[in-house]
C-alpha cells in the first residue's frame, strides 16, 4: 500500500524535523562496563544517570563481579576478541602487556577538559605504554596499616612512624581477644593472584624477597619468601580470624568495619569505608600506618604496592568513542566533584589526581588523605638489579596470572593447615620454575 501526502514547506520541514529525531533515537547507543564489586566501583554505577543525562543517546549496561570472576572473564573475552565489553576494569598489571599486544585502544578521545596532566605522574605513567595512556584509574592505592586506636590504647601501644613485622607480632598478641570477637590481626587469605598473592608477594618483598631473581629464576624457596609465609601463618592462626582462607579484601572490610580486627594491613582505599559511620562500626578509632618492614633497610624501601583499579576500551569494541566518553565522565574531576556534593568529601576516589591532595575541603574530611599520597609516592615497582620486572605485588609477564593463582592456591592450603609451610614453598617453586621454562625465560 502507498500514501501520497503533500506537505506545505512549513510541513515538510517539521517532517523533517521529525524524521531527523527519530533517526537519533534510533541511533543510540549502550555500552557495557565491566567492573569489580568494590564499593568505589558500586557507587560509580549508582550515579550512572547523572553520565547518562549528560551524553543524551548512550545507555549504559553493567556487569559487576567478584574480584576473581572479573579478572578470568575480562582475561577470556580480550584475548579472544570475544566483544562482551565496551569498558573494562583492568589493572597497572594488564595494562602494559595487554596495550603491547594491540588489545587495548589508546585513549586519545577524553575530551580538551580532561586534564591529563593533573593525574599523579607515577599512576599515570603505569598505565601508559610510550607515552599514550591506555587506561584512566578510577582510583589508586598503596598500602596501609589500618588499627584501632583504642585497643592499642588499652594495650599500651603506639604505631610507630615505620612498623616492623616484628612490632606487629607483638600488637597482633596483645590486642586479640578472641572470647570477645576480636582478632589481633585480619589479612588476605583468599587465594588468587590479584588476592592472598597480591599481599604476600608484597610482604615477601618486605623481607627482601622477589618472586624471580635477575635472571628469571624464581625464588619461593629464598630465605624472604620462608620468612614472610611462616610468620603470616603463624599470625593467622594464633590471632586472626576461622577461616581467613576464604577472606579477600571485601571479607576483612566487613570484619574490620565490624571492629573485629585490631589490625588490617591491606590496600589504602579501605580507608574511607572503615571511618564512614554509615559503613563502620568504629569509624572514630581508626588509626593509619605505614605498611611494616621485615627487615633492617625497609624503612627507606618503598616495598608498598602499587596499583590503581582503571578503565580501558579493548580494541576490538565497536563503541569505542561512547566508552571513552563514559571513562572521561568516570576518571574526571567533575566526577569527583559529584561524589562529594552526593557522598561527602571523604567518600570521592582515592590516589589519581594530584589536584585533590592540594584540595583543602578533602584534606580537612579524609584523615587518611596524607597517609595515603604518601605511601603512593614511597611506592617503587620499578625494575631494579635484583628484579627484572616491572611491579611488587606482581610480575608485568603474561605468565604471572598463571603462576600466581596457582601459587596462591598453595599459600591458601598453608593458611588451612592443608600442607606445611615449606611444602607450599616448594610446590610453588616447581609450578614456577615449570611455567618459567616453558615461557623460555629460564632453560
Amino acid at each position: 500500500m502507498s500514501i501520497k501526502v503533500c506537505l506545505r514547506a512549513g510541513a515538510a520541514l517539521g517532517a523533517l524535523v521529525a524524521v531527523t529525531v527519530s533517526a537519533t533515537a534510533q541511533e543510540s547507543t549502550t555500552i557495557t562496563v565491566g567492573t569489580v564489586n568494590n564499593s568505589d566501583m558500586v557507587r560509580m554505577q549508582g550515579l550512572t544517570s547523572d553520565f547518562e543525562e549528560k551524553n543524551p543517546g548512550i545507555t549504559v549496561n553493567w556487569v559487576t563481579l567478584e574480584e576473581n570472576i572479573l579478572r578470568q572473564r575480562v582475561t577470556t573475552d580480550i584475548a579472544t576478541n570475544g566483544g562482551q565489553f565496551d569498558v573494562m576494569t583492568i589493572g597497572t598489571y594488564e595494562v602494559p602487556i595487554w596495550a603491547k599486544q594491540d588489545w587495548l585502544a589508546p585513549l586519545d578521545q577524553l575530551g580538551d577538559s580532561y586534564d591529563m596532566d593533573d593525574l599523579i605522574p607515577s599512576i599515570r605513567n603505569a598505565l601508559s605504554v610510550e607515552d599514550n595512556l591506555y587506561a584512566a584509574p578510577f582510583y589508586a592505592e598503596s598500602v596501609l596499616t589500618l588499627y584501632r586506636k583504642d585497643l592499642f590504647e588499652e594495650a599500651g601501644l603506639e604505631m610507630p612512624e615505620q612498623p616492623t613485622w616484628d612490632f606487629i607480632a607483638e600488637a597482633a598478641e596483645k590486642t586479640a581477644d578472641k572470647d570477645n570477637g576480636v582478632y589481633g590481626i585480619c589479612l588476605r587469605g583468599k587465594p588468587g593472584w590479584g588476592e592472598n598473592m597480591g599481599f604476600l608477594g608484597n610482604m615477601a618483598r618486605e623481607f627482601g624477597a622477589n618472586y624471580f631473581d635477575a635472571d628469571w629464576q624464581p625464588q619461593f624457596e629464598s630465605e624472604g619468601w620462608k620468612n614472610a609465609i611462616t610468620l603470616y601463618v603463624d599470625l593467622m592462626t594464633k590471632y586472626g580470624p576461622p577461616g581467613a582462607a576464604s577472606n579477600g579484601f571485601n571479607e576483612n572490610l566487613s570484619l574490620f568495619g565490624q571492629g573485629k580486627c585490631a589490625m588490617w594491613i591491606d590496600a589504602s582505599v579501605a580507608a574511607s569505608f572503615v571511618t564512614d559511620p554509615e559503613q563502620s562500626q568504629v569509624p572514630d578509632q581508626v588509626g593509619f600506618g605505614a605498611a611494616p618492614c621485615g627487615t633492617s633497610d625497609c624503612p627507606n624501601s618503598g616495598y608498598n604496592w602499587l596499583w590503581a583499579w582503571s578503565l580501558a576500551v579493548p580494541n576490538g569494541s565497536q563503541k569505542q568513542e561512547a566508552a571513552q566518553k563514559f571513562i572521561s565522565w568516570a576518571t574526571s574531576k567533575e566526577y569527583t566533584q559529584l561524589v562529594a556534593e552526593q557522598e561527602g568529601w571523604a567518600n570521592v576516589p582515592p590516589g589519581t589526581r594530584q589536584s585533590l591532595y592540594e584540595n583543602q575541603e578533602y584534606l580537612d574530611a579524609a584523615p587518611f588523605a596524607q597517609a595515603t599520597i604518601d605511601a603512593i609516592n614511597s611506592a617503587d615497582p620499578e625494575p631494579t638489579d635484583d628484579k627484572p620486572y616491572y611491579g611488587l605485588q606482581f610480575a608485568a609477564i603474561p605468565e604471572f596470572q598463571g603462576i600466581g593463582t596457582a601459587v596462591g592456591q598453595q599459600m591458601a592450603s598453608a593458611l588451612s593447615g592443608s600442607t606445611s609451610v615449606d611444602q607450599a614453598l616448594s610446590q610453588a617453586q616447581a609450578i614456577a620454575t615449570r611455567e618459567m621454562t616453558r615461557g623460555g625465560y629460564i632453560e
